[in-house]
């Protein structure tokens, strides 16, 4: 799934390449990926790009005319970029691609998703917040107003597990499964700690593990095209999606958890004094 620093990447590249141009085509081929009616999606047709912003795991594209093209990528999704857009008509049901969306100096995109949970969503709204999941998005953690105090606040009574805190976007924004899995790494956290349990210096520790962590990722993805971005990712993970390898940092074997539908990794070492957190699958957690 693109996170902040992936969809960061996409954002910069959009913005480089498309502010000032104007939409030529915006054509849906899933129409289950549409999730608004009013404006139409053809009311984009005409008008001039002028910015392209992040909100959280969004992308936002604003134009001239007031009206703006949002979406977000989900678990599968992404976007594939053209110089020149292929004239090839898209048939519904028949491929991957999601929207297609032209502009005048026949540069274009297309939004993908793999698989057969189709999750991508995307938006032609009036404001970013009549976006339900922008409306309830929390602070972004590398906004200039977010600190250690503000992320201290953020966890003071919650009696959840850390790892869910990080991915919850209504508490923080942006960030997903795999970068959860990497700040609690150099954090040296345990994926199950509770958030209302942990020190001050332990949170001071999370905050500084989290911001610098994200920081890094997001110098990574800039200035790459969207094709090299996942690539990126992977190359950069510590621990997620690195189960049987050696930790990078005392060379143990780096775990999975598994879910339904998804898993986290750590290292045993690092995080949890040597304990093994037991497979969701098989057995209840080890505390």
């Amino acid at each position: 799934m693109p996170e902040m620093p992936e969809v960061e990447g996409l954002v910069e590249f959009l913005r480089g390449r498309i502010t000032g141009l104007r939409i030529d085509k915006a054509t849906v081929s899933a129409i289950n990926a549409l999730k608004t009616y009013d404006p139409p999606l053809t009311a984009l047709v005409g008008t001039t790009v002028v910015g392209v912003e992040r909100h959280g795991k969004f992308v936002d594209v604003a134009t001239e005319g007031g009206i703006h093209l949002i979406f977000h990528l989900a678990k599968a999704g992404w976007l594939r970029w053209y110089d020149a857009l292929p004239a090839t008509v898209i048939k519904p049901g028949k491929t991957p691609i999601a929207l297609r969306v032209g502009f005048d100096d026949g540069a274009g995109f297309d939004l993908t998703e793999a698989g057969t949970k189709k999750s991508l969503a995307v938006y032609a709204v009036r404001s970013p917040d009549e976006v339900p999941g922008i409306a309830r998005l929390g602070p972004d953690p590398l906004s200039p107003g977010f600190d250690r105090a503000a992320f201290g606040a953020l966890l003071e009574g919650r009696r959840t597990q850390i790892k869910g805190v990080l991915r919850d976007q209504s508490i923080i924004a942006g960030v997903g499964n795999a970068y959860s899995d990497e700040i609690l790494h150099v954090a040296k956290m345990s994926p199950y700690a509770l958030a209302a349990n942990l020190s001050a210096e332990e949170v001071d520790r999370l905050f500084a593990a989290m911001t610098a962590t994200l920081a890094e990722a997001i110098t990574e993805a800039r200035g790459k095209p969207p094709a090299d971005l996942k690539d990126a990712k992977r190359r950069g993970m510590r621990v997620h999606g690195r189960r049987g390898e050696a930790c990078p940092v005392c060379g143990d074997e780096v775990r999975s958890v598994f879910f339904a539908d998804n898993s986290l990794e750590y290292c045993p070492t690092c995080q949890t004094g040597g304990k093994l957190l037991a497979d969701r699958r098989l057995s209840r957690l080890l505390k």
